[in-house]
């Protein structure tokens, strides 16, 4: 299978040498590495660079954006940056970030997946960090939720849900459009990637405040907006995001930005939603 992977970088000097030797490494190797550098200061340019002179399958696009930390919006544009300069010979694309490292039969592991499942649309392994010399999962999400740092989806299903939204909650939107049209979403609990960055480092009140408006964009409605925060808020054990959620959303209800999904989408969304809820209430 053809991997095309891309990969925004913002001053990740540090890190994206070790994210780009784990992929050198990969028993498959990917056919494309697109590293986009996103108005770095650091010297993310130059470690990138170095393996551009020693890989020719992986490239170096250096963009300018603004300095402002936006979740959602800022990392997509980047990745779109990256979209248009490969052509559409690939099998898989991948949205990963530049402070992880991969076991070395990841990507293998995730062609046999796919290979072996044709209505799989998207795959994934876990994220791990590093805590008291351990290296333990980063439990954040449900373990069926795929996170936003390591994507790789089948070509058709990126194509059919539209490939990735410009904004916070493009990591949830693409996995409940994919269910929509009938894909299948795949964690593999087997493949543990070291996340050097624990998730959330600078992000500030505003840019918390997106996590609602994105709820309100993918028309959950109220009520499972209000049980999504409380689990979001507990799960990060910070229940000051509770109302940073809910401020969010009613934010969004009163401004009315544009939807991510349709009215169609959003009822199935809210179905799925439901459904899921009520599960975990039963023995």
């Amino acid at each position: 299978m053809n991997f095309y992977i891309i990969i925004p970088a913002h001053n990740e000097a540090t890190t994206v040498g070790l994210t780009l030797y784990s992929l050198v490494q990969q028993t498959l190797q990917p056919k494309r590495i697109i590293v986009v550098n996103d108005n770095s200061t650091d010297k993310t340019e130059s470690v990138v660079d170095d393996f551009v002179q020693k890989h020719n399958f992986i490239s170096l696009v250096n963009v300018r954006s603004s300095d402002k930390h936006l979740p959602g919006s800022k990392i997509i544009n980047a990745f779109y940056k990256g979209v248009e300069i490969l052509d559409d010979d690939y099998d898989i694309i991948c949205k990963f970030d530049a402070d992880l490292i991969f076991p070395e039969n990841y990507l293998e592991t995730l062609a046999e997946q796919f290979n072996n499942n044709p209505k799989l649309g998207m795959a994934a392994g876990f994220c791990y960090i590093e805590k008291g010399g351990e290296w333990i999962l980063e439990n954040l999400t449900r373990k069926d939720h795929i996170r936003g740092a390591l994507k790789a989806y089948r070509k058709d299903c990126f194509e059919q849900i539209g490939q990735l939204k410009r904004s916070m909650g493009w990591d949830t939107v693409d996995e409940l459009l994919a269910k929509y049209y009938g894909w299948e979403i795949l964690t593999d609990a087997s493949l543990h990637v070291k996340h050097l960055k624990p998730t959330g480092i600078g992000y500030n009140k505003a840019s918390k405040h997106l996590q609602g408006e994105a709820m309100y964009k993918m028309r959950y409605g109220f009520f499972i907006t209000l049980i999504s925060a409380i689990k979001l808020a507990y799960k990060k054990s910070n229940f000051s995001l509770f109302k940073d959620y809910m401020g969010g959303y009613f934010k969004a209800r009163k401004v009315k930005p544009e939807f991510l999904v349709s009215e169609d989408e959003g009822k199935f969304i809210r179905k799925l939603r439901w459904k899921g809820m009520i599960g975990k209430l039963k023995p």
